[in-house]
């Protein structure tokens, strides 16, 4: 049988390079990719992740070379992407304290979210794809915190990249509120690299100017004193594997991801980058 990977995609622009990347890597090895969007609806690639020559301005350089540009549009132009797994309607939402009933309505929440992590129990991996779009409806998204909880309670393989990684620092058991990076090593947008205005999005008009907030200082935190958070400034790349967690900072470490997926699936590679 195929490996098989649950890949997560914002409603609101993914960056083409960080599907793309690990993707084309993952169908080279003969892997299944399973889609998957918060509620089901078709995810589209952010039109700088399709430009050719796009200038990143914290980054003073080019970020979309022509061999992704043209892969992007290629996958993105496909029906890879049609008919997504909705999350919304997998797994549970845990009711509000609040709510009428609440102790049964917590009992039905975690049976109901049982059942799905017996579900998960058919893929071997999850990764979760980055760009400005996870910011609205994937790094808080309570169910894709169960989701993550459920892949790390089977010690199976979850990757992030870009500002997608914050969903890692956010998923954590309601009763105990402990991070699961707490202790771990991980990477993710570095102050350096935010920028300071032009975040924008899918399906909106919207700019945010920067970033809603400091990814870097989250993972810092989120991480606690017996683990850390690598930058990798000045560093073409910042890619880091502390099983089960593997992270990539940005688009350059997409293929890189990808390969050491199949590392860590293939020949139980469980440390990189640290």
């Amino acid at each position: 049988m195929p490996r098989k990977v649950l890949v997560v995609l914002s409603e609101f622009g993914y960056w083409g390079e960080e599907l793309v990347g690990p993707l084309d890597v993952l169908d080279a090895k003969g892997y299944e990719s399973v889609f998957m969007t918060p509620k089901g609806n078709r995810a589209h690639a952010l039109p700088p992740s399709m430009e050719e020559g796009y200038y990143d301005p914290p980054l003073a350089k080019v970020v979309t070379d022509a061999h992704f540009a043209r892969r992007t549009r290629e996958v993105d132009e496909s029906d890879r992407l049609d008919d997504p797994i909705d999350l919304s309607a997998w797994f549970p939402e845990r009711p509000y304290f609040s709510s009428e009933h609440f102790a049964h309505g917590l009992e039905a929440y975690y049976s109901a979210r049982d059942k799905a992590w017996q579900e998960l129990e058919a893929y071997d991996a999850l990764m979760m794809v980055g760009g400005s779009g996870p910011l609205i409806d994937m790094v808080n998204n309570q169910r894709l915190h169960d989701v993550i909880l459920g892949f790390v309670s089977q010690d199976k393989l979850v990757v992030a990249e870009c500002y997608a990684v914050t969903a890692l620092a956010f998923a954590r058991e309601w009763s105990e509120r402990e991070s699961i990076i707490w202790g771990k090593h991980v990477t993710g947008h570095a102050l350096e690299y935010d920028y300071k205005d032009g975040t924008g999005f899918l399906n909106t008009d919207l700019n945010m100017g920067p970033p809603p907030y400091p990814l870097e200082f989250i993972l810092r935190d989120a991480t606690g004193p017996d683990g850390r958070y690598h930058g990798g400034v000045g560093r073409t790349r910042s890619t880091i594997l502390d099983f089960p967690f593997l992270t990539g900072r940005s688009t350059q470490d997409s293929t890189l991801v990808g390969e050491l997926m199949v590392e860590v699936l293939e020949r139980g590679l469980e440390r990189y980058g640290w």
